[in-house]
């Protein structure tokens, strides 16, 4: 937790200025959006399941299409509610996050999958879309800077996690730095076990870097 005295709120007083309120998701106008399905259908594996039991390797020709990325992007970023309140639209995702600021973005990184093709790539939640950022197969230059992590350097798809932090410092202020590891963490965790729950065409491993 973060430790408060009577002078250190008195001298360092924070107030939410609404007026200044950071956007609840990153854009990009001018770019094109690539729809991702809406309809995902449930599993069928019990979470416990997905959370504890080990996860098959995967065959070396298993690449995941367009349905397994919107599934894995959906249950780790997706929107799950929206709840209106006086001047403001809180929008709830898949995985917690402090304050419901949701500072983490997903970029993909693929090769060409089928219905998809290679590029990098940023998940916006609002729309349930892709975004083509950079057209080209860049999973090398991942591999690189991952010292050649083999389940980075042999993945037909990366998802990446980055922060914004103004987003969640709009409240938090120098604590983001301390919540950018909570909140990732959380995704990861939802990433990793939807992942484990589609062995035969997903594989989770995190590489922190």
């Amino acid at each position: 937790g973060t430790k408060h005295s009577y002078w250190s709120i008195r001298n360092r007083p924070h107030f939410l200025d609404w007026a200044n309120r950071p956007l609840p998701f990153k854009i990009y106008p001018k770019i094109e959006p690539l729809p991702l399905p809406r309809d995902v259908p449930q599993i069928g594996v019990a979470a416990l399941s997905a959370l504890s039991e080990a996860v098959p390797s995967l065959r070396a020709d298993s690449v995941p299409g367009v349905q397994d990325l919107a599934r894995l992007l959906y249950f780790s970023a997706g929107i799950t509610k929206q709840r209106a309140y006086p001047g403001v639209e809180i929008y709830f995702r898949a995985a917690a996050c402090t304050g419901a600021l949701y500072e983490i973005e997903l970029y993909v990184v693929s090769g060409d999958l089928p219905g998809l093709d290679a590029g990098v790539y940023h998940f916006n939640p609002a729309d349930v879309s892709l975004r083509l950022l950079r057209k080209g197969d860049f999973r090398g230059n991942l591999a690189q800077a991952t010292a050649m992590e083999p389940a980075v350097a042999h993945a037909p798809a990366t998802i990446i996690c980055t922060g914004t932090y103004w987003r969640n410092a709009w409240k938090y202020q120098a604590r983001t730095y301390r919540h950018f590891g909570w909140d990732n963490g959380t995704l990861l965790a939802n990433l990793l076990a939807v992942s484990a729950a589609r062995p035969k065409s997903c594989s989770g491993s995190w590489t922190p870097r």
